[in-house]
């Protein structure tokens, strides 16, 4: 199983490529990440904030599907709805969708699964480096988170 999801990071006036997430009115860069059960980064890109869940987790799982044989499932929220996405995900990994909604939008239940790759992004908030986008680049932000999820690993080992 595989967890999707994405997060919307400010900028700084340094960085060169941004764009505008009109749904969390955020002007920056936009990280698409795929976890594990342990909430372990098995795919991740950097995209700017303007484009969409959907395309982003295309993107990712286009460059990094072919790591992913052994995926049948993969769980993601209310953002990547639609049947061109699973289409998409069956093509490119082999694996099923399933879609993890809310049953009350007024009260507050945690997410059975979903609160891994919440977890995972919880860990990359505790980088003094990566709580706002200071990078020119796009993949130069993509080797910073890289650089924390691997100081993480050797912390824990």
């Amino acid at each position: 199983m595989i967890i999707i999801d994405s997060k919307s990071i400010k900028n700084t006036y340094l960085a060169s490529q941004k764009g505008y997430d009109g749904g969390k009115k955020i002007s920056g860069i936009k990280l698409h990440i795929g976890v594990d059960i342990l909430g372990l980064p098995h795919a991740m890109i950097i995209t700017t904030a303007n484009i969409t869940d959907r395309n982003g987790a295309n993107e990712m799982l286009e460059i990094c599907g072919h790591e992913l044989p052994s995926v049948k499932k993969a769980l993601c929220d209310g953002g990547y709805t639609g049947e061109p996405f699973a289409f998409a995900v069956k093509q490119i990994t082999g694996a099923e969708v399933e879609i993890a909604k809310r049953s009350d939008l007024h009260k507050f239940e945690v997410i059975p699964k979903r609160w891994v790759v919440e977890r995972t992004f919880a860990w990359l908030e505790n980088c003094r480096r990566l709580w706002k986008n200071c990078e020119r680049y796009l993949l130069t932000s993509l080797q910073m988170t890289t650089l924390a999820f691997i100081s993480l690993l050797l912390n824990r080992w």
